[in-house]
């Protein structure tokens, strides 16, 4: 089945997310070591069709990158090297650390588990990716 994967890319830790195969719904997948993200995203090609990465792009409210996207832009030559065949969209990721926050606390999520940064990093990933899926829906 094909599928969108959206990337909340961080130095750290590096939250992912998938679209269902309508490419209407996006849900939290995982959150792994930001080291560890090509390795996984290459075992997972291997039962899921990727078909387009959506990545986060940080920028400031005058609409210019901020200095998180620095970051970003090293890891989007190793991305397009691992997987040449798959177009890579940048998607805006301003307040999706805010609105996956509130997301938590509107699902309902304990307090000590809102605190769990691997939670915040794969909703936000969803939450990128669902801002993708809406906006070239409509």
């Amino acid at each position: 089945m094909e599928r969108l994967i959206g990337i909340d890319y961080g130095r750290k830790r590096t939250g992912l997310a998938v679209s269902d195969p309508l490419r209407i719904f996006a849900s939290p997948l995982e959150t792994v070591p930001a080291a560890k993200i090509i390795e996984y995203l290459k075992k997972y090609s291997q039962n899921e069709t990727i078909v387009r990465f959506v990545i986060g792009y940080p920028v400031n409210m005058n609409g210019r990158p901020s200095e998180a996207a620095a970051d970003i832009d090293r890891f989007l030559p190793q991305l397009r090297k691992a997987f040449p065949g798959i177009p890579v969209e940048l998607e805006d990721e301003r307040f999706t650390s805010v609105l996956a926050h509130r997301a938590m606390i509107d699902g309902g999520m304990k307090a000590k588990d809102r605190r769990d940064k691997k939670q915040v990093d794969k909703i936000s990933a969803a939450i990128i990716l669902q801002g993708y899926l809406d906006r070239t829906n409509r």
